[in-house]
């Protein structure tokens, strides 16, 4: 009995000393299946927050012109590419295509970068969505670049993630915006065309009006920006107010946003959230008969906007559709070029 004390008596201190010692110095004492529930996710998606994507710094890309796509006596079409940085893309360079619309004659042009709307990738052809308001701006004294996202024309393969394809958008967007300051070397041989990259302007459409005024709040710089009916709703609810269109009703699509709902924070992603951080100047138009985009959606974009002091205006068309086709089309693009002149003349 002497000896079975003795032994209790130097074996349970050393044994406390020894958990003290490991537990003070951080050693983990949960069984593996609690440990397991106490770690965190990994979250790949975090980067793609609003507020995430504004402190990433855009590597400026080369842009590559390629080959012609039409010829006329005011403006070449050409197909271009340019790369996104690797370090956000997913570990491995991407390349995205586009249309870029350069004037014939010799002189310093502004420039409008366009983001276009949905389309089916079945469907699409580079430039698509874009291409009649990129030829009118041409013939008008701007050079224009449409980019086809990741996963369009001739652009390399999107994430297989469909939340992160859509957030690639904005990724390929702001690259692009950046290798701007690029242009001018891939415009060399294009007979005294030179690009005035401080006068850089947004279009965009639908759901490239999303785009654009996501673009708007993650760079907050002051690019003057025309939005055809843009879809201007809260994410999630943007992508699934469209779900009646969908083969399966909206079932899959439904799935991947609760999925990713369990992970993220969807307010983090929502442009509705970040419309204080937009300084740019904003020409607003919307068709009165939109089965695509309700008025209400722009009324209420323009009540927001103009309640934070930005500067914006606002058009409305009675009885256009989704792409002004009904007899409004030359009427808002005419609009549109001379909205951006007056904003590109300021400071001159």
């Amino acid at each position: 009995m002497k000896k079975l004390l003795i032994v209790l008596v130097i074996i349970l201190p050393v044994a406390a000393a020894l958990y003290f010692a490991k537990f003070k110095s951080g050693a983990n004492f949960l069984t593996p299946a609690f440990k397991d529930q106490q770690e965190e996710k990994p979250k790949p998606l975090a980067k793609y927050t609003i507020e995430a994507l504004s402190k990433t710094q855009f590597a400026a890309s080369q842009i590559i012109l390629s080959e012609i796509l039409e010829e006329t006596a005011d403006f070449t079409s050409r197909l271009f590419y340019f790369y996104v940085d690797p370090s956000i893309a997913s570990g491995q360079a991407k390349k995205v295509s586009g249309l870029i619309n350069i004037p014939k004659a010799e002189g310093v042009y502004s420039v409008i970068v366009m983001f276009r709307g949905y389309i089916d990738k079945e469907n699409y052809q580079t430039g698509a969505g874009s291409v009649r308001a990129g030829q009118f701006f041409a013939k008008n004294g701007f050079i224009t670049l449409a980019p086809d996202f990741l996963g369009y024309g001739k652009s390399d393969m999107p994430s297989e993630n469909p939340m992160e394809e859509r957030f690639q958008t904005y990724i390929a967007s702001m690259t692009l915006l950046e290798s701007l300051a690029n242009l001018n070397q891939a415009l060399g041989k294009e007979g005294g065309v030179t690009a005035d990259i401080g006068k850089v302007g947004i279009w965009g459409h639908s759901n490239g009006g999303q785009i654009a005024l996501t673009i708007l709040e993650i760079s907050s710089k002051s690019y003057p920006t025309v939005l055809w009916a843009p879809v201007s709703k809260p994410f999630p609810y943007s992508i699934l107010y469209y779900t009646d269109d969908f083969d399966d009703r909206g079932k899959m699509l439904r799935r991947v946003v609760a999925d990713f709902e369990k992970d993220y924070d969807a307010e983090k992603y929502s442009l509705t959230n970040y419309y204080d951080r937009i300084k740019a100047p904003i020409e607003l138009h919307q068709g009165g008969a939109d089965e695509a985009v309700p008025v209400k959606w722009s009324d209420q974009l323009y009540e927001t906007l103009k309640k934070l002091g930005k500067e914006i205006e606002y058009f409305t068309y009675g009885g256009e559709d989704h792409n002004f086709a009904k007899g409004s089309w030359s009427t808002v693009v005419s609009r549109n070029i001379d909205f951006y002149k007056k904003q590109f003349n300021k400071n001159q």
